[in-house]
């Protein structure tokens, strides 16, 4: 019997009707991003216009010359405040995919008493919301002392959860097979951990440092950082674009340069994450 094979192929006319398609889905999808840049180069009398006007009509530079006005009469510099929020973001994010790469490597790979138990708290916690832990926070950070420190932002964004639940579930998915052959051929756990089992779940920490350098990078440390010189940058410019209707142009530009940093890091790192979605299967 003669089983004849079927090749799937779309037609031109598939192919350019679902390439319209995705066109217009990205080009709805970019609308935020192209009206805040648009915004942010509105002189004042066309952000109070009504009905608005998506496009600026006569871009200006006057919202950010406004901006670095206020920022230069400040009395902590504003690079103190670029400085509070990288250590926060840099720090923070480094340490929350190191941690959370060598806890999902054990719940992983090795069965010890309460694992399992371990692993379900983690998933249940992730159906609190933020607002729910903070006073257990403060708490923790006052009686540690940390309050008014940047071990008040950076030490708990180490022990979140979704960087553990989504180390584990791409580590789960490495052959046995694999570790065990390193094992075989004297390789510690450590370096197993570091040369095998961590470029295998690139894609996993490349979208952990994405997600969780945007939550820190937004942080304004208000329920914990006191200190102006510890301020981050989100919090000077909050402050600053809180003046009412006569801020609106300087407000509109804090908005683009407050998302130009996460959308930046999210690009550089966009095309390595699709790039290894697509090489990193292994199977037994």
């Amino acid at each position: 019997m003669r089983i004849a094979r079927t090749r799937l192929n779309r037609s031109l006319g598939g192919d350019l009707t679902l390439f319209l398609f995705l066109l217009a889905v990205a080009c709805f999808m970019s609308l935020p991003l192209v009206y805040t840049i648009s915004n942010a180069f509105k002189p004042l009398n066309e952000l109070f216009l009504f009905p608005p006007r998506f496009l600026v009509r006569n871009p200006t530079l006057d919202n950010f010359r406004d901006l670095f006005i206020m920022l230069r009469s400040s009395w902590v510099p504003f690079t103190r405040y670029v400085y509070n929020s990288l250590v926060i973001a840099l720090l923070g994010t480094g340490g929350h995919v190191l941690f959370a790469s060598m806890a999902a490597y054990a719940l992983s790979q090795f069965r010890f008493p309460g694992s399992r138990q371990f692993f379900n708290i983690v998933v249940f916690s992730l159906m609190f919301a933020p607002q729910v832990t903070t006073i257990p926070n403060y708490l923790i950070m006052a009686r540690l002392k940390w309050v008014d420190s940047y071990l008040a932002l950076i030490v708990p964004a180490w022990g979140m959860s979704l960087g553990l639940y989504l180390m584990k579930q791409f580590m789960d998915q490495i052959p046995k097979a694999l570790l065990e052959s390193a094992r075989i051929d004297g390789a510690s756990e450590w370096r197993i951990f570091w040369q095998i089992v961590m470029p295998t779940v690139r894609p996993a920490w490349l979208t952990l440092i994405i997600l969780s350098f945007q939550q820190l990078w937004g942080q304004t440390g208000g329920r914990f950082l006191f200190s102006e010189r510890l301020k981050p940058i989100p919090y000077a410019l909050q402050q600053i674009s809180s003046g009412g209707i006569a801020r609106a142009g300087v407000a509109a530009a804090v908005g683009l340069i407050m998302m130009l940093v996460p959308v930046t890091v999210f690009l550089i790192n966009q095309s390595n994450v699709v790039e290894t979605m697509s090489t990193s299967g292994i199977r037994e």
